[in-house]
């Protein structure tokens, strides 16, 4: 989570807690598993947030969580916790992003099917003009690629499209924004949608979309290490971030959605789901997602993946020749 998203909750929780010294290092989600599973860290985490929920989850599941005893924590809603040890503090859309001018001249992209039959149909005029997630590179990513295969008949369709206009894999929504920001690119699969709405105010000549035929939600997820150096600082700061007050904190200064039930305005997950109703698919916390991290499948589905990116295509304008012709 960079910086500058999740600045106005370390501030205000620092200006309620001035006693409490704060240190925020912003890695990548690999590099967050990575550098906790390595324990290198001096001193040692306090708190512990991603967005690669296969690996937080993980992480819980191996015993490396310690339990809150907190009220907030009890009241938190059951389907944005794993036990008393792992808690979605957040509520974040993925997104399609592009710049304004591709409807111009070729329509608005509402759904990923609008998506899928863009990138056919001018497969030539986008080379090399789209970016999405590295599943290989990127735990969101990957994530994101297990749902979606999961949810929908046609994604495999749509990484063959992908590979057809040659889009470029990324390891971040950053380098996303940024290459639609300079125009290198015209249109971005797969966004975290609270980078890309902050982002959007200050370019206004990118859209974006939360797809109107299903829209992945994803939530970061937090613990407290058993490990940690000073847990009883950061039971207080899970006690703040679980509360209607740091919730709403989230929901008003911060494009990243809140989780609190007793918020209801825009930037919370009840104004999300009144509005987008069933579309709204969240990625479920629960065991499923250690099915993701098992090494066979993990290796089968990105060796699909990228064998349908590959996927050899016969441009549409070009007549089958005689030994192709049926």
């Amino acid at each position: 989570m960079d910086t500058p998203l999740i600045a106005p909750v370390l501030e205000d929780f620092h200006r309620l807690n001035p006693d409490i010294a704060l240190t925020y290092r912003n890695l990548t989600t690999l590099e967050v598993y990575r550098t906790f599973i390595d324990g290198n860290e001096n001193p040692q985490s306090d708190v512990v947030m991603s967005s690669a929920m296969p690996w937080q989850y993980q992480l819980a599941n191996n015993g490396y969580a310690r339990p809150l005893e907190l009220d907030n924590a009890e009241r938190w809603p059951t389907w944005a916790r794993w036990r008393q040890e792992l808690f979605g503090i957040t509520f974040e859309p993925v997104v399609i992003v592009y710049r304004k001018a591709l409807a111009d001249h070729y329509g608005k992209i509402n759904s990923h099917a609008e998506l899928l039959s863009l990138l056919e149909r001018e497969r030539e005029a986008l080379r090399g003009r789209v970016v999405t997630y590295d599943p290989a590179r990127s735990g969101a990513g990957y994530t994101y690629a297990v749902e979606e295969a999961r949810l929908s008949p046609r994604y495999w369709e749509l990484v063959a499209a992908l590979g057809g206009v040659e889009a470029d894999l990324v390891g971040t929504t950053q380098e996303m924004l940024d290459g639609l920001a300079e125009g290198r690119y015209l249109i971005g699969y797969n966004l975290l949608g609270s980078y890309a709405h902050g982002f959007a105010e200050e370019h206004p000549e990118l859209e974006i979309v939360i797809p109107s035929d299903y829209a992945l939600v994803m939530q970061r997820l937090a613990f407290l290490p058993r490990s940690a150096d000073n847990p009883e600082a950061a039971r207080r700061f899970f006690d703040y971030l679980l509360s209607e007050h740091g919730q709403r904190v989230i929901s008003e200064q911060t494009p990243l959605g809140a989780v609190h039930p007793a918020l209801e305005g825009p930037g919370s997950a009840s104004a999300l789901r009144a509005q987008l109703g069933e579309a709204l698919r969240p990625i479920r916390l629960g065991p499923g997602l250690l099915a993701t991290l098992d090494k066979l499948k993990r290796e089968a589905l990105l060796a699909r993946w990228n064998r349908e990116f590959h996927r050899p295509s016969t441009p549409a304008d070009t007549p089958l020749s005689e030994e192709t012709a049926p």
